[in-house]
């Protein structure tokens, strides 16, 4: 090795060494989170299969504010806030409920599509949830609005300092030798077996683990996600996609404004001045006459703040992909349509955004890339492992390797 080139590996490692000391539990969790919700649409299909189908009936179907009032008069099961219809004859409809006064959100059911008669809520969920908060936000107050967003950031903004280096510093004399780059010497033991796991496994899953990290900071940082749609979007979808979100804590702001003015906070005033909760039905007939029959799955949303602007997701029968989808904007009161954002009309770098959360899983390539990216992302302790042996290693080596020094004596 070069006189120049020595120093600046023995910099890369120590900057390897130390990121991932501080780093390596946080990324493991990260990415044990991960991998476990890589397949939890399959998951949660096959745990509920039971109560996600109906028989299928010549029966006219009920809308959904039909269905939540049924809902409403068989319990008190919360405001609704989403509502999910298919137009397959035979699948339930799912219905979401908004927050509590605490903060804590009610489990979901599914209903009969024909008599709304509740048919269960479906197993796995809340585990789901509480998997998702810890892999993006670690658990910590204030969920996407707190520290922990911030933190899984900058630990990713890290993990690509780590990717980088790392790669350097494994950089082989024979770099065309496909062998030297992929193939680990299972026949060493001790810190070399440690070290070729290290440097082979991480070269592996170095693309995938770029590919997460990137995308991973869509949902981290506003200033990457503005500057991702400024690269792909165009101008016009780029202020659109700009705005600021409603923050979590503008539900209860909203009631709190709603009782000095009963005219706001989703709710609509009739002539005569009494404030009406908004309503699903309008925005449904809405919806059906813009889509007909063409749609497999849609979702209404209410607004989560002040406002009266219903968010409609719709899905084609054979779409396989959460983000090949056309989104609407209706406005709940008189069942305009604001603005419709349809998938077909997006440019390639529009699409690109719009799959983010798709790339950042794997499920772009199908099955076969969910499960590559699931098992990249459940070797990431392996790297806490093997980086922790190997750095106990090193500072040994260098302790044995150190000559003492003796304290001279005058006379001898």
């Amino acid at each position: 090795m070069s006189d120049v080139r020595r120093p600046i590996k023995a910099a890369l490692l120590q900057v390897h060494s130390l990121a991932g000391l501080a780093l390596a539990l946080l990324w493991a969790v990260v990415g044990i989170t991960g991998a476990t919700m890589a397949f939890e649409d399959e998951i949660e299909a096959s745990l509920n299969s039971h109560i996600m189908r109906v028989d299928a009936s010549a029966t006219r179907r009920l809308t959904p504010d039909e269905l939540v009032a049924r809902l409403q008069s068989a319990g008190d099961f919360g405001r609704a806030s989403a509502v999910t219809m298919a137009s397959d004859p035979s699948a339930a409809v799912r219905i979401r409920f908004a927050r509590s006064e605490g903060g804590a959100r009610p489990s979901s059911v599914y209903v009969d599509p024909y008599d709304g008669h509740v048919l269960g809520s479906p197993r796995a969920e809340d585990f789901f949830a509480t998997v998702r908060k810890l892999h993006r936000w670690l658990l910590l107050p204030g969920d996407g609005n707190g520290i922990g967003r911030k933190i899984t950031g900058t630990a990713a903004i890290c993990l690509i300092v780590m990717l980088i280096s790392g790669l350097v510093l494994r950089w082989p004399h024979r770099a065309r030798s496909v062998k030297m780059w992929l193939k680990p010497n299972l026949g060493l033991r001790g810190r070399g077996l440690h070290r070729s796991l290290h440097a082979v496994i991480g070269t592996w899953v170095l693309p995938v683990y770029l590919v997460m990290t990137l995308t991973g900071l869509w949902y981290s940082f506003e200033w990457y996600k503005a500057g991702a749609n400024w690269l792909l979007a165009r101008p016009v979808t780029t202020t659109a996609a700009m705005q600021p979100k409603q923050p979590r804590g503008a539900a209860a702001d909203g009631k709190a404004d709603a009782r000095a003015n009963p005219g706001n906070d989703k709710r609509a005033s009739d002539p005569n001045g009494e404030a009406k909760a908004l309503t699903f039905d309008r925005v449904w007939t809405a919806f059906l006459a813009q889509e007909g029959d063409q749609y497999g799955r849609a979702l209404l949303t209410m607004p989560a703040g002040a406002g009266t602007a219903v968010r409609v997701r719709s899905w084609l029968p054979d779409s396989s992909l959460e983000s090949v989808r056309d989104e609407f904007r209706i406005e709940a009161v008189t069942g305009r349509v604001i603005s419709a954002d349809r998938y077909a009309d997006k440019t390639f770098g529009e699409r690109i955004l719009a799959g983010v959360l798709d790339i950042h899983r794997g499920a772009i390539l199908g099955w076969p890339g969910k499960l590559a990216f699931m098992l990249a992302a459940a070797m990431m302790p392996l790297f806490t492992v093997t980086g922790l042996l190997l750095y106990l290693s090193r500072r040994r080596h260098r302790r044995l390797a150190r000559q003492p020094v003796g304290h001279l004596v005058p006379g001898e």
